[in-house]
């Protein structure tokens, strides 16, 4: 966690008017929402735009869930986003990732632990991260297996999260565990 503390408060469900009470419990009971919908959603009208866009690239993506969750991961880690990393953990665990993937994926691409695929994913990652742009040699070998909406998918999913981890690092939204103020 990059701050101990939100500089933005994660708003109770005491709080909540009608239309984020109804953007919030759409899908989940009250009591298991996240911290992070519950800071967002204080910005009702962005809330409400991000919110499909989100679940479109989480939940809707072309990408085989472990692939994504790869991915998510990764770029969780580069940007420094213990909240998003956190919860992406258990994720992954769900779509097959182990303990020693998590941790090889901290470590990157030149980890001995990755076949060839993974190893190319987190290159294509990093270099999203670093440059806002794959190389051609990462790009064909993204094609050899990866249809375009894969390889746009994969895209995506680096933009929201680079966008997702920097919300949550500088909104200092904090995990549930964590009491607040």
């Amino acid at each position: 966690m990059r701050l101990s503390k939100p500089r933005i408060l994660p708003l109770s469900e005491q709080e909540w008017n009608e239309e984020q009470r109804a953007l919030l419990t759409r899908t989940r009971p009250a009591e298991s929402v996240l911290n992070v919908l519950r800071t967002l959603v204080r910005h009702t009208d962005l809330f409400k735009r991000w919110l499909p866009f989100g679940n479109q690239v989480l939940f809707h993506s072309t990408l085989p869930p472990r692939e994504r969750e790869i991915v998510i991961l990764r770029i969780g880690h580069l940007c420094k986003s213990g909240y998003e990393f956190h919860h992406h953990v258990a994720l992954g665990k769900r779509e097959g990732l182990t303990d020693n993937d998590i941790q090889a994926i901290q470590q990157g691409a030149d980890a001995a632990h990755w076949g060839a695929f993974d190893r190319l994913l987190l290159v294509a990652v990093d270099e999203l991260h670093q440059d806002y742009f794959i190389s051609d040699a990462t790009w064909q070998g993204l094609t050899q297996r990866y249809s375009t909406n894969q390889i746009i998918d994969m895209v995506f999913a680096v933009g929201q999260y680079t966008m997702v981890s920097m919300a949550l690092n500088s909104l200092g939204v904090q995990l549930e565990d964590t009491k607040t103020p």
